[in-house]
């Protein structure tokens, strides 16, 4: 895996903040999502230890002191039953299949490695993860719950969904949030209003 550079150094979309780009819903909002960080409620103690170790290697935050949290806000939709109250057939209800997936993905890493899914490097936890998402599993814990269905249309969008709903995570990528009351003004290909992040830095492009 490549080391990630920013192409937006710099650039943080908390400036924002007092700017009227900003209305106070949206303060509300960045704020219950800085400062209130959900205690586990929905999964145990094993589930909750998976489910970490996975957010770890989906997105892995080495660079960062303070890791953008994504288990919590996880845990804390299952336990309050938010959702987009829609799901594939085949799939459970989304905590079932959380619930499901995870003691399975623990129980792949018993029958592959001999140990829990958490306690493993992280070379052999992206394994169990690859094969999972190519649905290449055999662990009897996965009947009934399709190992793609689960990770491509389950954890993986709700991972990216949460880190990216993280000032952090949308200042990496020069997205600049919300533009409410003010919105975006120089709206032609290459322009680029002065609160925005402009064209970033890409060393191995062309100019």
């Amino acid at each position: 895996m490549s080391d990630f550079r920013t192409p937006y150094p710099g650039y943080d979309v908390l400036a924002k903040w007092a700017s009227p780009s900003w209305n106070d819903q949206t303060r509300q909002v960045v704020r219950e999502r800085l400062l209130n960080i959900p205690r586990p409620r929905f999964f145990n103690e094993a589930e909750w230890s998976v489910l970490t170790a996975l957010c770890d290697r989906i997105i892995p935050q080495p660079e960062r002191a303070e890791p953008v949290p994504i288990a919590p806000f996880i845990d804390a939709a299952l336990f309050e039953g938010r959702g987009t109250g829609t799901r594939f057939a085949e799939m459970p209800p989304d905590g079932a299949a959380w619930r499901q997936g995870l003691a399975a993905l623990d129980a792949e890493a018993a029958l592959r490695f001999g140990g829990r899914f958490a306690g493993l490097t992280a070379e052999r936890q992206d394994a169990i993860i690859a094969a999972a998402v190519a649905g290449d599993v055999t662990a009897p814990a996965w009947e009934g719950l399709p190992p793609r269905r689960f990770m491509r249309g389950l954890v993986l969008l709700e991972i990216v969904a949460i880190y990216y709903a993280h000032p952090a995570a949308q200042s990496e990528i020069g997205f600049g949030g919300s533009t409410s009351p003010r919105g975006y003004v120089r709206l032609d290909a290459g322009r680029f209003d002065p609160w925005e992040a402009g064209p970033g830095i890409w060393p191995d492009r062309e100019p």
